[in-house]
């Protein structure tokens, strides 16, 4: 007896996904495709939590917030959690294949950047925090799913790649002069502007990536990018928020 064919576009009850290729000319499995997908997210997800978590907990205990700011083996340790993720890229770079190694890593990196994020809230009302939650989570939901209807109509945004580095060291060279000669909360805010729009064609570009051009072992590179979109995003509004308040 003949097996039924399952028509092309349905969904494999199975496995959970779709057969229906991501992306046209899209030569390998899409099964395999969006397992690597799923996992990237529940990685990014995971990150997120752990940065509402430390975040939190640096808002809410006062002592931290006084520790680091107003002692001087406090900033030295601020200074610490602040080099600490960029220090942890590097050995993130040779064992980014060796588990669990990897996810050690990338703990440290999440944990020390979301203590530098909570010391940054603490000194911002909850009402702005809040907002900029919000706008942040419609923003990359919405983006992520424009990104996908996009790939599959056969849209690439890996053309974006060069503008968008560009524009990035702008925004650096911008904060170092921020930081050395204030210009005041109009240029914060335009600041803040800048860098939402620069996000948000990150994330734009690294969804795109991630739909096409990350390998299966790369995981975790392509979850730090995306986290770091939306964290970034997430500070972006924050400071235009503030700005205006």
């Amino acid at each position: 007896m003949m097996s039924q064919q399952q028509p092309a576009g349905k969904t494999d009850v199975e496995s959970g996904t779709t057969n229906r290729p991501l992306y046209p000319m899209m030569l390998e499995s899409p099964e395999l495709r969006w397992s690597f997908i799923r996992k990237v997210y529940s990685i990014v997800a995971v990150q997120l939590l752990l940065t509402v978590a430390v975040g939190a907990f640096v808002v809410s205990y006062h002592p931290i917030v006084t520790f680091l700011t107003t002692t001087k083996g406090g900033l030295a340790c601020y200074i610490l959690l602040i080099i600490i993720p960029f220090i942890t890229l590097c050995p993130l770079y040779y064992y980014h294949q060796r588990h669990p190694i990897n996810y050690l890593l990338l703990a440290i990196f999440t944990v020390s950047l979301s203590f530098s994020i909570g010391l940054t809230c603490a000194f911002t009302k909850g009402k702005i925090i809040l907002e900029a939650a919000i706008l942040t989570a419609v923003v990359v939901v919405s983006l992520t799913a424009f990104t996908f209807w996009a790939a599959r109509r056969g849209y690439d945004f890996n053309f974006l790649g060069p503008f968008l580095f560009g524009a990035l060291m702008v925004l650096i060279v911008f904060s170092f002069i921020q930081i050395f000669f204030p210009l005041g909360k109009i240029s914060m805010m335009i600041y803040g502007c800048v860098s939402a729009i620069i996000f948000c064609g990150y994330i734009v570009y690294d969804t795109d990536n991630l739909i096409k051009r990350h390998t299966y072992d790369e995981y975790i590179w392509a979850a730090i990018s995306l986290y770091l979109d939306i964290i970034n995003l997430f500070l972006a509004l924050l400071n235009i928020l503030t700005a205006d308040d």
